[in-house]
């Protein structure tokens, strides 16, 4: 295979244990070598945490032989939801070497395949360690592998309630993957609740949600985003060996696919599901219900590239009906891009339990991001103006002028989409 998932913090862990339970699951069922390891049978997982707590239930894929023991890397303490200490740690010899350990075991697992085409990063841009910390590994890791792709999985926090430095994390997490990504696949909190089931409380024009979710509502939210991922980067037939040994070039044909410019890579992603009887029309329909279509001052969004994998299309009825030319409409695709929207489809389903199951995964690059970004920006002005938390920031490294490089990074990210 070609990719080392590599899962950092807190909510990096719990979506990489659930999305490796689905993995190793699909593998077994289907009697084949599992997606996402190396030549050894091993998964190709390096999971990272400055806090013991959430690596024990790792320990239990080690015990299993399915990964790695030396891919277990944990530090003494957290980072305290803070960016900056995540990135630059403390100024002991421990906060090194978690990171010395951590490129480590990236470069053996990149060793171990049978090519290196990439990391995958899953994180939260809220929190110290899959923010801050998360952030560094991409730098290094591009540095280390210059040639290698880099996509990650951002969850992005629901709009307030989460922590006060929320907004500060978020900006410089997005500045600092921006400068060292490939293609980003953002995962806003509020968004995936909504998806998940549950009833969100709007507060402000958002929807706001308070912390302290039950354990069954966190588990169904990042069952929702590990179905995505799944719908997105398990193996397709139709890029498969003569053979039928997948070649784990999903996430890299993704990147290609939605980012035709590098400028721009922050991915939206939608599902449907149903069964087979059900047409592709109301699939797509489906994915395009909660598609923001205007701004707040009614401009309309648009994308500059979309990506639909169909997976149960036993009867090859997803190209003989017009869902393309739907997508392209309900996404109002740019009109410089002659190919705007690409399409998936694989006869299997491996991304639900029941093979007869149809799953539609929409991924686009659209411009209705600017609504987070623009949040993200007058929210952390907003705190700097006030030089609110600014201290906490300022004892790792972090001032009035990296926030405001930030600011200027997410400031034209905003200018590039509102420009297509």
């Amino acid at each position: 295979m070609s990719a080392v998932v590599l899962q950092v913090g807190q909510c990096g862990n719990q979506l990489g244990l659930d999305w490796w339970k689905l993995i190793t699951q699909k593998s077994k069922q289907h009697k084949k070598r599992c997606p996402f390891s190396s030549r050894n049978g091993e998964l190709a997982a390096v999971c990272v945490d400055t806090e013991p707590k959430v690596l024990r239930n790792a320990y239990k894929f080690v015990k299993k032989k399915v990964i790695h023991p030396s891919n277990i890397i944990e530090g003494k303490g957290g980072r305290g939801g803070n960016w900056a200490y995540g990135y630059h740690g403390g100024r002991g010899e421990t906060e090194n070497a978690l990171l010395q350990q951590t490129m480590e075991a990236v470069r053996r697992e990149a060793e171990r395949q049978d090519y290196y085409g990439g990391t995958v990063l899953l994180h939260s841009l809220s929190g110290g360690t899959g923010s801050g910390f998360g952030s560094r590994l991409c730098e290094d890791i591009r540095e280390e592998f210059p040639v290698g792709h880099i996509l990650t999985v951002s969850v992005v926090p629901h709009q307030s309630g989460e922590s006060p430095l929320q907004h500060y994390n978020t900006l410089l997490s997005l500045a600092a993957l921006h400068r060292s990504t490939d293609g980003i696949l953002l995962f806003h909190n509020d968004h995936v609740l909504s998806q998940a089931g549950f009833q969100q409380k709007s507060h402000a024009g958002f929807g706001a949600v308070s912390c302290g979710f039950p354990q069954s509502t966190l588990s169904a939210m990042n069952a929702h985003i590990t179905s995505c991922m799944a719908g997105l980067l398990m193996p397709l037939r139709s890029l498969t060996t003569g053979s039928g040994q997948g070649l784990g070039i999903e996430p890299w044909e993704l990147v290609r696919s939605v980012c035709p410019v590098p400028t721009a890579k922050l991915l939206y992603t939608a599902q449907a599901s149903a069964s087979e009887t059900t047409h592709w029309d109301t699939l797509v329909s489906e994915t395009l219900r909660n598609l923001p279509q205007f701004s707040p001052d009614g401009k309309p969004y648009s994308s500059r590239a979309v990506l639909a994998v169909a997976r149960g299309n036993q009867d090859n009825t997803f190209i003989l009906s017009n869902v393309l030319q739907k997508l392209q409409q309900g996404h109002r695709c740019v009109p410089w891009n002659p190919f705007p929207v690409d399409h998936w489809t694989d006869p299997r389903n491996e991304a639900k339990v029941s093979l007869s199951t149809r799953t539609l995964t929409v991924c686009s690059n659209h411009s209705s991001v600017t609504r987070l970004l623009g949040h993200v920006v007058q929210r952390a002005t907003e705190m700097l103006s006030a030089r609110a938390y600014l201290h906490w920031y300022e004892r790792y490294g972090i001032g009035m002028e990296e926030f405001q490089q930030a600011l200027n990074t997410i400031s034209g990210l905003i200018e590039e989409y509102e420009s297509q």
